[in-house]
């Protein structure tokens, strides 16, 4: 008789249209007395469980496709999205990380050959400006960071972060003395200026003044140490990509630029050391220096060779010597 009573199992449809009510329910009625809101956010935090068994399975099944791609379409149907990256901060904690995880995994479902995540996101921008606000909330600063790193796998919504007004936040929040944070901010920061090569080197061509005034004040010349080490470590990368070579050349090119790893080979730390080196040598390397560029160079030619002769690394690096190596030798060579 006990199998009459049970409750009806939801379809996909059904289980992201009962979370959807719950959500609107939660997010209208912030006046709720405690033991109603507790029942609603226990029945909140089952939906969104049972959300997340049908995108990623449990020990007992694999994901079922079909059923993927029934609530991935009705997910994205109504605003169900919205209301959960605004109704976040209301969520207790074990309900944000549930939430944080089935977010993610939409952004991988395709319906007929298509991320309709993406098309979502594409005509809804400013829900990309609230997860990168989010940075200033201590409370769901990770979770936001989270959500924005899995919406910029798709590289027309990494374009719209960065042709938004909000990309220059990155730079403030990187700052943020918060480690766990800061630390995060970086990870998104990294994966939205490396990920999608031909959109960043087409970014950093249109916004050069800017973003690299902002990098090198803000984040270079930092007095944090984590900063610093992450940030020249990241610019290396960068100029070192082949799709980022007019910005490289364009890069080397200028005497303020080169100050920065020449200060940096200084640094009491081998790592932020070794990181500048790898940026230095571009400068040196560039078969068409600036004048003001071989002029420095070899004003300092006796202080760069007999610093760099002195500077080994606490593992051994082959590649690292042999660049050394090369680079003091096309130092030695600079003449007026």
């Amino acid at each position: 008789m006990k199998a009459l009573f049970k409750p009806k199992t939801r379809t996909p449809t059904e289980l992201v249209r009962h979370t959807r009510d719950l959500l609107i329910f939660i997010d209208g009625n912030s006046n709720l007395r405690e033991s109603k809101r507790e029942e609603k956010m226990a029945e909140l935090s089952k939906a969104i469980r049972e959300l997340k068994y049908v995108l990623y399975g449990n020990s007992e099944a694999e994901p079922v496709p079909d059923a993927c791609a029934q609530l991935t379409q009705e997910f994205f149907r109504e605003n169900t999205l919205r209301l959960i990256i605004t109704c976040l901060p209301k969520l207790n904690l074990e309900v944000r990380k549930d939430a944080t995880q089935v977010i993610a995994n939409l952004q991988r479902q395709q319906v007929h050959s298509r991320f309709i995540a993406s098309d979502y996101l594409e005509e809804n921008k400013d829900l990309l400006d609230i997860l990168i606000s989010g940075y200033e909330n201590m409370d769901i600063a990770l979770h936001y960071g989270a959500m924005l790193r899995e919406c910029i796998r798709h590289q027309c919504i990494a374009r719209s972060v960065l042709e938004s007004e909000s990309m220059k936040k990155f730079f403030d929040y990187l700052q943020i003395p918060n480690f766990d944070i800061s630390s995060d901010v970086f990870v998104t920061f990294r994966e939205l200026m490396t990920r999608h090569k031909s959109t960043v080197a087409e970014y950093l061509c249109k916004n050069y003044d800017w973003f690299f005034t902002e990098y090198n004040e803000k984040l270079i010349s930092s007095t944090n140490y984590v900063t610093v080490r992450q940030a020249i470590k990241l610019l290396g990368e960068m100029l070192l990509d082949r799709s980022n070579s007019p910005v490289m050349i364009r890069y080397v090119n200028s005497k303020d630029n080169l100050i920065l790893p020449m200060n940096l080979l200084r640094h009491e730390s081998k790592s932020i050391q070794k990181e500048a080196f790898h940026v230095f040598k571009l400068f040196v390397a560039n078969e068409n220096k600036p004048a003001e560029i071989g002029t420095i160079l070899m004003t300092n030619k006796n202080k760069l060779l007999r610093l760099l002769g002195e500077f080994k690394l606490e593992k051994e690096d082959v590649q690292f010597d042999a660049d050394k190596t090369q680079v003091m030798k096309e130092i030695a060579e600079l003449s007026l």
